[in-house]
């Protein structure tokens, strides 16, 4: 059996790891249409400074998984302790927000105990994301940090998008949230209390290190950008921009609405699966390095932003993960801007966008002026986050559906169009490939 697999990236190269040594596969190929694998686990440098789209780390639940990350890594690999805050009205709160309720004012944190204890919405069903923030954690939390936070990564109304990326958070008990505002602060989420990151080469060290471990059944193509999928009498033809080529099964991981415009066979592709697709919604992201004089930040990674005139609703301190990342006497800092097609992001320069996220860094106390700031630099990516629209799940399945009759796998973030990290994807391949 010949396996073409659509995309380069982690999804792609897990997969057909799990997948060569199968005695019924004869040929791996991968089709990318950049010049190096990775997706959007590439590792990109700067002025000395290795950085990710976005902060990518190693954690997992899945034991399995986790193992698999590391022992990939082997000694390019170090552990850390996460430190993640929210930053409101420049103070620094302990990610979840509701685990440190003290850090804020009197009256915020009266807005937000109030709102949790004497919570008019507890006992109705949730069927969008704010009913469900609003139902968990009352309007204080909900209007003070979580709606303005997902409004920003988003881009899209939690009124209008479902419950599938928040189903899973538990309700906190209330002597909890009465500890938290009394200033009794607890590590939430343990399970990602501490991680692993590549010592050097970012998260794209991961990508290579798999790589190494496959076997010359596997051929990966860069520069290939599909331009059609065909299915001719039970065998599929992918066509790139100068070269045909044939298998006799086809794994997608490029964006499942891309490959759903591309497929043809006998008979036309379904109106409705064409609509479903053209449904379907995604943020792209700018990522901008911007390189500064002075700390601020203190020993911390991540901060989340909610504030809604601050352009970026996360900014990650690099120097956190090691010498490798860090340029002396200096601070380097990674905003994350996220956009949609044709809004004012999209249409923004990347100047105009640099100078806004420096402004957001005054804003927010991490820079005293313009003047120190050493250097900036801003890369896009078009497809970055999943959006779960209120339709997103019928309109998938309904794409998956088809496709599986087809005789199309799909895998990957959005090559199954599910907003899955890291390890996630590694799972999602583990999986398929045992269906094999």
């Amino acid at each position: 059996m010949r396996i073409i697999i659509l995309g380069g990236g982690l999804s792609a190269i897990s997969l057909a790891l799990f997948l060569q040594d199968k005695e019924n596969i004869d040929k791996i190929t991968l089709l990318e249409k950049e010049e190096n694998a990775g997706g959007l686990c590439r590792t990109f440098e700067t002025n000395g400074i290795e950085w990710d789209v976005g902060p990518h780390i190693i954690f997992s639940k899945d034991k399995e998984v986790l193992s698999f990350m590391n022992q990939s890594l082997e000694e390019n690999n170090k552990q850390h302790r996460r430190s993640n805050r929210i930053i409101h009205d420049k103070r620094f709160i302990q990610y979840p927000f509701e685990n440190d309720l003290s850090k804020l004012s009197e009256y915020d944190k009266f807005v937000c105990l109030n709102g949790f204890l004497h919570n008019p919405y507890e006992n109705y069903p949730a069927a969008n994301m704010l009913q469900f923030f609003l139902r968990t954690f009352g309007e204080g939390i909900t209007n003070m940090y979580l709606r303005p936070y997902n409004e920003k990564i988003w881009k899209f109304d939690p009124a209008f998008m479902d419950t599938q990326m928040v189903e899973r958070i538990p309700r906190p008990p209330k002597e909890d949230i009465i500890k938290s505002a009394a200033g009794e602060t607890v590590d939430g989420y343990t399970h990602q209390l501490y991680f692993n990151y590549p010592k050097n080469g970012g998260t794209e060290a991961l990508i290579k290190s798999i790589v190494q471990k496959l076997s010359d059944k596997v051929e990966i193509v860069t520069g290939a950008e599909v331009q059609a999928v065909e299915k001719r009498s039970g065998k599929f033809v992918i066509t790139t921009d100068d070269k045909t080529y044939e298998a006799d099964k086809v794994i997608s991981t490029i964006p499942m609405d891309q490959l759903v415009d591309m497929y043809s066979t006998e008979a036309p592709v379904p109106v409705e699966v064409k609509d479903c697709a053209h449904a379907l919604k995604h943020n792209s992201i700018a990522i901008c390095i911007v390189n500064v004089k002075k700390d601020f930040a203190g020993d911390n990674y991540a901060f989340m932003v909610a504030d809604r005139s601050v352009i970026f609703h996360r900014i990650s301190k690099l120097d956190f993960m090691g010498e490798r990342y860090h340029l002396p006497d200096t601070v380097t800092y990674m905003a994350e801007v996220t956009y949609r097609a044709d809004d004012i992001y999209d249409k923004m320069s990347d100047e105009e966008m640099e100078k806004l996220v420096v402004n957001g860094l005054e804003r927010i106390g991490f820079i005293e002026s313009h003047e120190d700031v050493n250097f900036t630099k801003t890369k896009r990516f078009d497809y970055a986050y999943v959006v779960y629209d209120l339709m997103h799940k019928q309109n998938t399945s309904k794409i998956i559906e088809y496709l599986a009759r087809e005789g199309i796998d799909v895998n990957g973030r959005f090559g199954s169009f599910a907003y899955l990290n890291m390890d996630a994807i590694i799972r999602q391949s583990i999986n398929l490939a045992a269906k094999f």
